[in-house]
């Protein structure tokens, strides 16, 4: 099981039209073949800073997902509501 956390940190005047844009993002993805769970959470102590958490079944699931249309379409919109980049941690469930 492959385990993705995605951190952003929201531009404070554009956290509604953040929420809006990856609404969309997270409904497709739920309908993905191989994916197991896609949350988007928000730090109980920074308000802007927002992680999608990710589960999926292998590589394999999480790579389809990465060439999909909606992500590669989603994607960039999100860039210009946030401050800098957003750092990328992809895991392997042990046990």
């Amino acid at each position: 099981m492959i385990k993705v956390v995605a951190k952003s940190k929201i531009k404070p005047e554009c956290t509604e039209q953040y929420k809006t844009v990856v609404k969309e993002l997270i409904e497709e993805t739920r309908k993905e073949a191989g994916n197991i769970s896609y949350t988007l959470n928000v730090s109980k102590s920074d308000e802007y800073l927002y992680a999608m958490i990710e589960v999926w079944e292998d590589q394999k699931s999480l790579d389809a997902h990465l060439a999909s249309e909606h992500f590669r379409r989603i994607i960039p919109q999100l860039g210009p509501l946030t401050e800098g980049g957003s750092p990328l941690e992809i895991y392997e469930e042990l046990i």
